[in-house]
């Protein structure tokens, strides 16, 4: 399961660097292009102007979004490396990733990726617009805001995922009376009353018979013949 799910990453992956192309970038969220007549040719992609090609290329650099395609590649090739270590012989696993690797990077290179970013770029923000983010971007501050963000994003996750994973796990724990499988699922509230002590048992002390535990310990008096009074003390 996991390598199948491994592989339609991949292939989102590669429809989504499709998606961003011009010729999909008109289209409106949730429906497809529309289809043209057979006769018809496609219209070519509008062609950029290099100077604003080049200045969106430079930007793309300062800001290190020019390595996304290395890091889809390689996150890509990590997923299926994990899969493919469940699904194929061990000692198959370092071959099938070589030549998984050299067919993949053939199929999809990571400047590609770059290349599919520049015109959405283009359609955004005009020369002027890219030129004013260049200069930021080159500036002390710029520079530490692209080291930075990366941790500061993480982070930002981080707490939100820790925040709403709480809240999931309140809202569950409410709703255990209804759908009891869920005491089988969840893990144990932390917050939760510590079970009551069973009452302790009182030890009996030193002598305690079955009788009333309060009578006297004295002992009994001696037995006195029937009939024969007691002889008085002197």
């Amino acid at each position: 399961m996991k390598f199948q799910n491994a592989l339609i990453l991949a292939a989102c992956s590669a429809f989504t660097l499709a998606a961003a192309s011009p010729a999909h970038a008109q289209a409106a969220p949730g429906t497809a292009p529309a289809q043209k007549p057979a006769a018809q040719a496609a219209a070519p992609a509008e062609k950029l102007d290099p100077a604003k090609e080049a200045a969106i290329r430079h930007l793309l650099d300062l800001t290190e979004i020019s390595k996304m395609g290395d890091n889809i590649s390689a996150g890509i090739s990590r997923e299926v490396q994990n899969a493919a270590g469940r699904a194929v012989a061990q000692d198959q696993v370092p071959k099938f990733m070589q030549e998984f690797s050299a067919k993949f990077t053939t199929a999809a290179p990571v400047s590609k990726v770059t290349d599919a970013i520049v015109p959405i770029y283009a359609k955004h923000f005009t020369l002027e617009e890219i030129q004013g983010l260049t200069k930021f971007y080159e500036s002390p501050l710029g520079q530490k805001l692209v080291k930075e963000m990366p941790a500061v994003v993480q982070e930002s996750q981080n707490v939100g995922v820790e925040m709403d994973e709480a809240a999931a796990l309140v809202v569950l724990r409410g709703m255990q009376d209804e759908y009891p499988v869920l005491k089988q699922m969840l893990p144990p509230d932390p917050n939760a009353p510590a079970p009551a002590a069973p009452a302790a048992t009182p030890t009996p002390g030193p002598g305690a018979g079955s009788g009333d535990s309060g009578a006297s310990s004295a002992p009994p008096p001696k037995n006195v013949q029937p009939g024969t009074p007691a002889t008085p003390k002197q």
